[in-house]
């Protein structure tokens, strides 16, 4: 039995009252401080157009994170490889593990991180499907590996730096393309956690051995809230909650203040919309966080988890997760359980 891998996502929350510049001040410092609590890598997420949000030209984010800090990994949870053409995204990545050898990963998503409307000025056409997404992905795969004789086209940097490329999901497609391909697998679950259970279970009974893993591995996103007392946490929570009432309401905007409670602030169709997305979250006490993510632990025999925390106030945010990491040791996970 071994302590579980933690990580942690971040979206550089651009806060009620504060701006993007805040906002990516805080990412370093946040990313400074997990590194000295000893997680084991920095993911940054890709969105476009949301004033809560400031990760969006995430690969000069993560240069940013990797270059302020020495020893952590580093990398995007994730790349919405529809966006972009994989030759640019092999030659960002590439240059990002020159200058940062064997720290950075590649997390890659299908969704668009926006707006439809956003999503046309992102790509200029909206035709994609399934087998272009699964292509891309094994392009950009080459351009990142070895040189072959008579290759016409190379990522300079890039060729042969071998990035880890990891698969992320939020539905029963991604755990299929992982598994075929052989990649590492991250479920969205921190905001949608519907399909989490049958998408691990498609992953690993599907799952193909390739060169670069051997056996399944699968990471599932949480939304961790520690503070001092439950009461506080759930206190804390509630910027949380707010932001994806606002969703459902389609309304979007920087991460709102926590208040005393949600009471009267929603109907009783729009509490459970919220508490069905935040369904995979642990709120509370370090004996309560550790009490809900060992049900986590026994119910998905997850390999890792990406942690993110959205909470208003920095300081209360760098709290959370020193608490989470000195709850660390009590988190197992049975190797021998993993298939």
């Amino acid at each position: 039995m071994n302590p579980v891998a933690l990580s942690v996502l971040d979206l550089s929350p651009i806060v009620e009252g504060g701006d993007a510049a805040r906002a990516l001040a805080h990412t370093l410092d946040l990313a400074r401080h997990a590194e000295a609590l000893g997680f084991g890598r920095y993911w940054l997420a890709e969105h476009h157009n949301m004033e809560g949000v400031a990760s969006s030209a995430t690969a000069v984010l993560i240069g940013h994170v990797a270059g302020g800090t020495s020893r952590m990994r580093v990398g995007s949870a994730g790349v919405m490889l529809p966006n972009h053409a994989p030759l640019v995204i092999a030659e960002q990545f590439g240059t990002l593990a020159t200058l940062y050898p064997g720290r950075i990963d590649l997390g890659l998503g299908r969704a668009p991180g926006t707006d439809p409307v956003t999503m046309r000025a992102l790509r200029r056409t909206l035709v994609q499907d399934d087998d272009s997404f699964i292509a891309d992905v094994q392009e950009l795969q080459s351009y990142l590996g070895p040189a072959r004789p008579g290759q016409p086209v190379r990522a300079i940097p890039g060729v042969g730096t071998e990035v880890p490329v990891w698969i992320l999901g939020s539905s029963l497609y991604g755990a299929q393309v992982a598994a075929m391909l052989g990649l590492p697998f991250a479920f969205a679950s921190h905001f949608a956690p519907a399909m989490l259970l049958q998408a691990l279970e498609i992953y690993r009974e599907r799952f193909r051995p390739s060169a670069t893993l051997a056996r399944p591995y699968a990471a599932v996103g949480v939304n961790v809230i520690a503070a001092d007392s439950d009461d506080e946490a759930a206190r804390l929570f509630t910027s949380l909650q707010q932001r994806f009432l606002g969703m459902q309401r389609g309304q979007r905007g920087p991460l709102p203040r926590p208040v005393a409670t949600m009471d009267g602030r929603w109907s009783e169709p729009e509490r459970l919309g919220v508490e069905r997305a935040l369904a995979v979250s642990a709120v509370g006490s370090p004996a309560t966080v550790v009490r809900r993510l060992r049900e986590l632990l026994a119910l998905t025999r997850a390999d890792e988890l990406i942690v993110t925390c959205a909470v208003h106030d920095h300081d209360a945010r760098k709290r959370s997760y020193a608490l989470l990491a000195e709850a660390r040791p009590a988190l197992t996970v049975d190797e021998t359980a993993l298939s």
